[in-house]
């Protein structure tokens, strides 16, 4: 498994541990990971803190710039149609996700968002990295909630 998805599966475990939903994504540049962050929604009272907007906000933070040009992103579990928005948005050059979501997905479930012909970028896209991993910790999550 790559470095990064591992990193990236260590913050949803830190997300879980803080009652948030399991999910962890980081962002990578030139092979080093530049910034990194997992779902914070409940802590930061901000509905649109979910992993990748975190990460995608420190990374342009950290390189000045709001396009990341060059930069991929790590993520635990397939983004939300808002994720994917931003993910075009900062023009991601690659996007690696881990458990396919049916129910909130926006990348190959829901709006399917990077195969709409109005979208502004696509990166491209990687999935089913440590699936088994990110879904179970999801499971596990969820199962202690009910």
């Amino acid at each position: 498994m790559p470095e990064p998805m591992r990193r990236a599966l260590d913050l949803a475990q830190i997300a879980a541990d803080w009652g948030e939903v399991p999910v962890g994504a980081v962002v990578v540049k030139d092979g080093a990971i530049i910034a990194e962050g997992h779902n914070r929604p409940r802590e930061s009272h901000d509905p649109t803190a979910h992993a990748e907007i975190v990460a995608i906000r420190a990374a342009a933070a950290k390189l000045g710039n709001e396009r990341l040009d060059g930069c991929d992103l790590y993520v635990t579990l397939e983004p939300c149609a808002m994720c994917a928005g931003a993910i075009a948005q900062a023009r991601i050059g690659r996007l690696y996700y881990g458990a396919d979501d049916p129910k909130g997905g926006g990348v190959v479930h829901g709006p399917c968002l990077f195969a709409q012909p109005t979208i502004h970028h696509r990166p491209e896209i990687f999935d089913g990295i440590g699936a088994g991993e990110a879904a179970a910790l999801l499971r596990d999550f969820f199962a202690k909630r009910r």
